[in-house]
C-alpha cells in the first residue's frame, strides 16, 4: 500500500523533524565547521568558565555535546521528542536534554543562548516570531548574550536551486525550492519501503531589517551581525550567513 505523509502547515516542523529521514537528509552537514565556529563564537563572547548554555532547537545534541565539552554547563531544547530521547543518552551533569517550545521563556537563566543553523522563522504565525525573541530575552541573565544564526535570505534567494535530486543512503529525495509570500519552501518527495512520502519545510525570508525591526519591539539590543561561521563581517547581497549578537 501506497501512503503519502503530507503535513499541515503550521505543524511541519514538528512532524519533519521527529522524522527519521530528515537526518537522514541533513546527515552530511559540515559539523567539523559548527565546532569551530562554536569555538569562535565562546571565544568572542568571552564566556566564563561553567557558564550556563541553552542550545535552542539543539536537535539530537551534537552542538550541546560539544558545547559541554568546551566546560560549559550546557542544556539541549527541541521541540522533537525523538531528538531529545537520542539525546539524552549523552546526558551527564553538566548536560541536560528536554522537550521544549522555543516559544516558552525558560525558568532558568542563562549567560548564553544559541539558535543554529537557521531553527527560527517556522511558525505559521508572524506574532509567534517574535514571541520566541521575548522568550529568548526573558532567558537571559543579567549580563547574558543570545546568538541567532540565521541563513541570509538574500545570498539564498539569487542562489536556489529550483530543482534537484539528492540520494543518501540508498534514498533518492527529489527536492523543489522556491519562494512564494515571502516564505522560501522546500518540497522534498521520496519513496522507502513501499510508502511515498512528502514534507515541506517553510521558513519565513526574513533580512535583517526584519530581525531589527522585531527586536525593537522586543526590547532586545542587537550587539553585532556577522555573515559567516567565521565572524566576518556581513554583506548583504553575498554574506552566506546573517549571524546575530544580541541582549
Amino acid at each position: 500500500m501506497i501512503q503519502t505523509q503530507n503535513l499541515p502547515s503550521e505543524s511541519w516542523f514538528a512532524s519533519w523533524f521527529d522524522s527519521p529521514y530528515y537526518h537522514i537528509l541533513y546527515k552530511d552537514r559540515n559539523y567539523r565547521e559548527a565546532q569551530i565556529f562554536m569555538d569562535t563564537l565562546t571565544h568572542y563572547l568571552n564566556l566564563p568558565e561553567k557558564a550556563k548554555v541553552l542550545d535552542l532547537a539543539c536537535g539530537k545534541g551534537r552542538h550541546s555535546i560539544y558545547l559541554n565539552q568546551l566546560g560549559f554547563n550546557v542544556i539541549g531544547a527541541d521541540l522533537s521528542e525523538n531528538s531529545i530521547i537520542e539525546a539524552n543518552k549523552n546526558a551527564n551533569d553538566t548536560l541536560h536534554f528536554q522537550v521544549h517550545d522555543m516559544r516558552e521563556p525558560f525558568e532558568d537563566k542563562f549567560d548564553a543562548i544559541f539558535n543554529l543553523f537557521t531553527s527560527f522563522g517556522y511558525f505559521e504565525n508572524d506574532d509567534d516570531n517574535l514571541k520566541t525573541l521575548i522568550a529568548i530575552k526573558n532567558s537571559l541573565s543579567e549580563y547574558g548574550f543570545a546568538m541567532i544564526d540565521f541563513m541570509n535570505v538574500n545570498q539564498v534567494i539569487a542562489n536556489l536551486v529550483p530543482e534537484e535530486i539528492k540520494t543518501v543512503e540508498g534514498i533518492d529525495f527529489h527536492i523543489k525550492r522556491y519562494v512564494t509570500d515571502n516564505h522560501i519552501f522546500k518540497e522534498i518527495d521520496f519513496d522507502d519501503q513501499g510508502q511515498s512520502f512528502h514534507f515541506t519545510e517553510k521558513v519565513k525570508a526574513l533580512t535583517l531589517d526584519d530581525f531589527q525591526e522585531m527586536m525593537n519591539e522586543a526590547g532586545i539590543y542587537l550587539l553585532d551581525v556577522f555573515g559567516d561561521y567565521k565572524l566576518k563581517k556581513f554583506h548583504k547581497v553575498t554574506s552566506e550567513r546573517l549571524i546575530m549578537i544580541f541582549k
